[in-house]
């Protein structure tokens, strides 16, 4: 557990604490359980933005992974 009692995260530093907040708070905390989801439910979140999806993209395709359509 993270110091504040929330999960630690593996996602990247570069998405950004406040996208990092919104994904664990919405309950995702390592990238791989993005596969299947959509970009349209992630950017709803609030703190995600293009930018985090850009670099969560890159990652997923990296690791074989990818947003729903």
């Amino acid at each position: 557990m993270a110091t504040n009692d929330r999960p630690e995260s593996e996602f990247p530093h570069s998405i950004g604490k406040p996208a990092t907040r919104a994904l664990v708070e919405a309950g995702y905390t390592r990238v791989e359980q993005l596969n299947g989801v959509s970009e349209k439910t992630i950017l709803s979140l609030h703190g995600v933005g293009p930018k985090a999806i850009k670099i969560l993209k890159a990652v997923m395709t990296e690791k074989g992974l990818s947003f729903s359509e």
